[in-house]
């Protein structure tokens, strides 16, 4: 019997394949590819190779700038969470040694440092603004790892870890980018002999 109509369509089998439109996490994988290979972020043929429209990558992200934002923030946090995995101290000096290692991150990474040196106006807003895409992400980080060695080492950090995290995340934006009138931009030491500090440790920890 030769099916027609509604009940042909209902029985028709669906054609595996790839959906219509891709997932803001492809998106920001697209753009991070593009961004560790040195390229400029292109909304435009971003979307393209996904199959999708620019005013979908911009209904998620924003902006441009949302894009990139959402790539460093990623970017941090992944830091973080895999320098804490192998970290070899706890407590404060837990907090420290992570932190200095994503500070040196910061100043040594070609990609990023390119990004900055080619966006430079643009790239400042897009990490340091406290309403922008980056810092609320990377104080959060921080904060997280903050809580985790109270809860994990007995850690007593000398004010709330919401405060503390913000105060590192500002202090790591001064000394990396964002202070060159008083020559201290990338100085990842002095960096960590405050940071030390703040964490109520020896300046030699």
């Amino acid at each position: 019997m030769v099916l027609s109509g509604p009940e042909a369509r209902q029985r028709t089998p669906r054609r595996p394949g790839r959906p219509a439109a891709a997932t803001p996490a492809e998106v920001v994988a697209a753009a991070r590819a593009a961004f560790l290979a040195g390229e400029r972020i292109d909304v435009q043929s971003i979307a393209a190779g996904l199959g999708l429209s620019r005013a979908s990558v911009y209904r998620w992200f924003g902006s441009r700038e949302g894009l990139l934002g959402a790539v460093l923030a990623g970017e941090y946090e992944a830091l973080v969470a895999r320098a804490d995995s192998r970290r070899r101290s706890a407590g404060g000096a837990r907090v420290l040694e992570v932190l200095a290692r994503v500070n040196r991150w910061m100043s040594d990474n070609e990609p990023f440092r390119r990004y900055f040196e080619h966006e430079q106006r643009a790239g400042l807003r897009t990490l340091t603004a406290g309403d922008g895409p980056v810092q609320p992400r990377a104080v959060r980080a921080v904060e997280e790892l903050v809580r985790r060695a109270v809860r994990d080492d007995g850690y007593e950090p000398p004010m709330a870890p919401d405060l503390l995290a913000y105060a590192m995340v500002r202090l790591g934006e001064a000394f990396l980018y964002n202070d060159s009138a008083v020559g201290i931009t990338g100085d990842v030491e002095r960096l960590r002999t405050v940071q030390a500090a703040l964490l109520g440790l020896p300046a030699d920890s």
